[in-house]
């Protein structure tokens, strides 16, 4: 039996990222045949992420984050490049909403091997885009999870019959591209950073959508109201449990709806080992 500890990190604001990263440590633990439970650090929320994170060579780190505008979120950059990796092996994750992942697999391994990390392997999935329901709907489903358990294995024999174990070589440019940027209806790139969710009349002041927020935007006494950014997690709409928050601008939906038309067909996980 290996002597590894896993460790499982990711930022998740609606869960798709939280269930291909537990589930490739799971069966990962399975394979190594560990007693010890999985030690599970969520930095979604802003508290989390003001910790700091230390792991050793005696460490796997099972890393995801989600796929903003081709990149990695860069609200998340400060934090991730805090992380002392000391040697410990990573393997790196990135989740995008079925139009590309550009340069984020890249970008997220070479931040982990700037930590001290050895990056042993790397994978893209596929996870309901935040802007959609439709857009890689209820992905991962049962087929992606099948693909992270053959991830797992593969990760498992590289640990056990490499030696020295390699890093990984993932897809990417460098230097890495620029943020994708939607088009108004003349062409013309339009910044969505600006754009916040409304509230209708349907609320009910539960004061979920304050707790789910990962920026910790969403003031506490009004709910309508925003403290900060929004990085269009869309953790807010999707778990109101009235469908009290929505987006209405016009070149934001527009986008939306393109979204849906050019990327309707089905993409699937890509491995780098």
């Amino acid at each position: 039996m290996l002597s590894y500890r896993i460790n499982t990190m990711y930022f998740s604001a609606t869960g798709t990222t939280k269930k291909i990263v537990l589930g490739i440590a799971k069966e990962l633990r399975h394979n190594i045949g560990l007693k010890e439970n999985v030690n599970i650090i969520d930095f979604t929320l802003p508290e989390e992420r003001k910790k700091v994170i230390s792991f050793s060579k005696d460490d796997i780190i099972i890393i995801g984050v989600p796929v903003y505008a081709g990149r990695v979120p860069n609200v998340l950059l400060k934090y991730l490049n805090s992380i002392i990796g000391n040697g410990a092996l990573a393997i790196s994750m990135v989740i995008y909403g079925n139009r590309n992942y550009d340069d984020a697999l890249i970008e997220l391994r070479d931040i982990l091997e700037s930590d001290g990390f050895r990056v042993i392997a790397g994978a893209a999935f596929i996870g309901e885009h935040s802007f959609s329901n439709d857009l890689g709907k209820n992905r991962p489903d049962e087929k992606d999870m099948h693909v992270v358990n053959e991830f797992a294995n593969k990760i498992y024999n590289k640990i056990i019959y490499e030696n020295p174990i390699e890093t990984v070589v993932v897809k990417g440019n460098k230097p890495y591209r620029k943020y994708y940027m939607p088009k108004d209806e003349y062409g013309n790139p339009f910044d969505i950073r600006k754009v916040k969710p409304k509230t209708n009349n349907d609320c009910i002041n539960c004061k979920l959508c304050v707790s789910v927020c990962p920026m910790g935007s969403i003031d506490y006494q009004n709910v309508t109201k925003l403290n900060g950014i929004c990085i269009k997690c869309c953790a807010c709409i999707k778990k109101c449990p009235v469908q009290a928050k929505c987006f209405d601008n016009t070149v934001y939906l527009r986008h939306k709806q393109e979204l849906e038309i050019k990327f309707h067909y089905r993409k699937e996980p890509e491995l780098f080992i």
